[in-house]
């Protein structure tokens, strides 16, 4: 098995705007090993987010290459991406993104019923209980906090036990008290499943628990990270 879940060459992500078309990654090569922790960093509009995007299918790449797991995204169709994501992949979004008519146990069992698991109910739950909301799993979204949505988002991206967890500001919406007990929750289903995790984040304090930052600057890798690279 291939130490490489993640590579990228000479990926490139262009998209409309107002004015034309507007490049905002302009050639990242980066390769990312199995079980290691990786933090994006940089500031606003350097690519970050959109990074996260292309490492998880979520955008199609313009140019180059993305490769998962041995396979590559770029020549897939949207059905294929979404088979390999559901099987592959949990992703967590700063924004929560839960289904306000589903329970949080609905939520988090979705992805595992989608997938055709016999045991989905049973697997949310003991996700759920994971993230330390057994007593809130037969509550709606707008019946829970903040901090409470977005353990409900881990226990969602964590069920299917994938092999890749990405994240993208997992605590922005969150005072400083939910934004660490969120981060640990992170690096403990991370711990828990084998996974590797990649996330974007403005906070130098979850930039500092990672393997190894990437440092993003005008769609580009910036210097020091190319540097290390060369090495």
């Amino acid at each position: 098995m291939t130490d490489e879940i993640r590579a990228l060459t000479d990926a490139r992500l262009t998209l409309a705007g107002n004015a034309g078309p507007v490049e905002i990654l302009k050639g990242i090569t980066l390769t990312i090993h199995r079980g290691e922790t990786v933090g994006l960093v940089g500031p606003s509009g350097s690519g970050k987010s959109s990074l996260l995007m292309l490492l998880g299918g979520l955008e199609r790449a313009t140019g180059g290459k993305v490769l998962a797991l041995g396979q590559d995204l770029t020549t897939m169709n949207e059905d294929a991406l979404a088979r390999f994501r559901r099987g592959n992949m949990g992703v967590v979004f700063q924004s929560f993104h839960l289904i306000p008519t589903m329970t949080a146990l609905e939520n988090v069992a979705l992805p595992l019923e989608l997938a055709g698991a016999a045991d989905a109910f049973a697997r949310a739950e003991a996700e759920l209980t994971a993230v330390g909301l057994g007593a809130r799993m037969h509550h709606y979204p707008s019946q829970m906090s903040g901090g409470e949505q977005q353990r409900v988002a881990l226990a969602r991206a964590a069920v299917p036990r994938p092999a890749i967890l990405l994240a993208d500001e997992p605590t922005g919406n969150l005072d400083g008290v939910n934004g660490q007990a969120i981060m640990d929750l992170l690096f403990g289903l991370r711990d828990r499943h084998g996974a590797t995790l990649v996330l974007v984040t403005h906070a130098p304090e979850l930039a500092a628990r990672c393997d190894r930052v990437i440092r993003l600057a005008d769609g580009l890798l910036a210097p020091e990270v190319l540097a290390k690279a060369a090495e």
